[in-house]
């Protein structure tokens, strides 16, 4: 609680962004899984090359990156999916992300100039979608929010089209 009355603003909007987050899509992390899958396939080719061609001791370059692999293609995608979340209030949304490094965004509705949601050949075939926020301004005039069922993702959009109409008239 605030001792002082100036400082109840802060300490509501505080409040406000304790509020509990909403957690990703749980097709997120196969999603990103995949990604890194993928990312590491021609560092993989470059690897069983290196092995085949016998100028190392064997194992000293594939036993490495089949740790390294496995770091970043099947347990990051889980942190990083548990460090996500979002809160949509009536007059904002909060996205927070960031296993190391921590970032918490609140965006105005009345901010918003225009709202995509997009995905990608992956994201559709696990259901789900990245919602964009643009806003205006240079620094962070985009937000994105990923692993949101397709569904959500465009109820998202149109309740967030819905406010800014309404604050239009």
């Amino acid at each position: 609680m605030c001792p002082l009355a100036r400082l109840s603003v802060l300490c509501k909007q505080r409040t406000m962004d304790e509020a509990p987050l909403t957690p990703l899509d749980p097709g997120y992390i196969k999603v990103a899984r995949l990604h890194g899958l993928l990312a590491l396939l021609p560092l993989l080719a470059g690897a069983i090359a290196i092995e085949l061609a016998d100028v190392l001791p064997t194992g000293l370059i594939f036993v490495p990156f089949i740790l390294i692999a496995v770091v970043l293609a099947v347990l990051m995608p889980v942190r990083r999916w548990r460090s996500r979340g979002y809160d949509m209030a009536a007059d904002r949304l909060r996205v927070v992300k960031g296993v190391l490094f921590h970032a918490d965004t609140v965006v105005p509705f009345s901010r918003v100039q225009h709202i995509d949601v997009e995905q990608g050949p992956l994201e559709r075939t696990f259901g789900i979608a990245r919602l964009i926020l643009h806003t205006a301004g240079t620094h962070n005039s985009s937000v994105i929010l990923p692993g949101l069922a397709h569904g959500d993702a465009v109820a998202m959009r149109e309740e967030i089209r819905a406010h800014l109409q309404r604050e239009a008239q």
